[in-house]
């Protein structure tokens, strides 16, 4: 059994959650140096991988939803087949992520590429006609907090959403209580529509990082279709978007519990990221440095001798 080892000191993860305010503020400050994030015309697809993966669904819905244009988004190890861009953004918080590097050398490489990235130096700089710069957001931790939402602020901001008062929102929800004890529960469920459900997948994410907790997220209406059945009283449901009332009465009668998250979505996601450092700091872990990852997932180049089956 792994020994329990009590955290007594802020986790750097803590620390850049609560930094989110400054770096949102920033972004905007800085927003029209940044506009490669959101290409104004053509057909674009967003890619990423973990948590850039959720952050590229949230932002091509939200493009294509703005009135942007056709938008697709991929994780970069399974980019659409047959398929043309005018546009392909590439988000790595690192800029040496295998799979991204592939995406943008490979199938992608006669598209104008743009690689959003918190390590302009580690870009390669034959893979993108235009970095973004978002270094200002990068983080220490393995875990990611600041990047992910900078990014998605960002986004609405350059697609004309009224979004300059989320700072100060975000300064008084983390001044705020967690929206429930972390240590009540075992199972957490993320539920959400539309482009907030890149952030309940992330919101998932970030508590199985943290905490190795069981942690599942889903399109709201499509929990009634086979997930609520692993729902009990040790399931906290928490809301990254309005939940329909019905679909809360049918949560209820499981004995689980919805948490009171309400607000934006990006607001209701750091909230989730303070609730799986709570819960990793209840079981002893460290959040900066999950089992069985590394900040950036660097693959050896594939030999030719011992091919991958899959």
């Amino acid at each position: 059994m792994r020994p329990l080892r009590l955290t007594t000191t802020v986790s750097i993860t803590d620390v850049e959650i609560a930094s989110q305010p400054r770096t949102w503020r920033r972004a905007l400050d800085a927003a029209d140096a940044l506009a490669g994030l959101v290409p104004h015309t053509g057909r674009v697809l967003y890619a990423g991988c973990g948590t850039s993966a959720f952050v590229a669904q949230a932002a091509a819905i939200l493009r294509e939803q703005s009135g942007g244009g056709e938008t697709d988004w991929a994780y970069a190890s399974e980019p659409p087949a047959g398929r043309h861009y005018d546009v392909v953004v590439a988000l790595s918080r690192s800029g040496t992520t295998t799979e991204v590097l592939d995406l943008l050398r490979g199938p992608f490489a006669g598209t104008r590429r743009v690689v959003v990235t918190g390590a302009v130096d580690q870009v390669p700089p034959e893979v993108a006609d235009e970095v973004v710069d978002l270094g200002f957001a990068d983080e220490e931790s393995v875990v990611q907090t600041r990047f992910p939402s900078t990014t998605l602020v960002l986004v609405r901001h350059l697609l004309g959403e009224p979004v300059d008062d989320l700072p100060a929102q975000a300064e008084a929800a983390l001044a705020g209580p967690l929206p429930a004890d972390a240590s009540a529960y075992s199972h957490f469920v993320f539920l959400a529509r539309g482009w907030a459900l890149g952030l309940a997948h992330e919101a998932a994410l970030k508590m199985r990082e943290a905490s190795q907790a069981w942690a599942e997220s889903h399109p709201a209406l499509d929990y009634r279709h086979g997930p609520i059945s692993a729902a009990g009283p040790q399931t906290l449901v928490l809301p990254l978007s309005e939940l329909d009332p019905m679909l809360v009465s049918d949560i209820a009668r499981t004995g689980a519990t919805v948490a009171p998250l309400a607000g934006d979505p990006v607001l209701r996601l750091v909230q989730c990221q303070r609730l799986a450092m709570a819960a990793a700091a209840g079981k002893g872990l460290d959040p900066d440095r999950p089992r069985h990852l590394t900040r950036s997932v660097v693959l050896p180049a594939p030999s030719s001798t011992h091919p991958t089956s899959v």
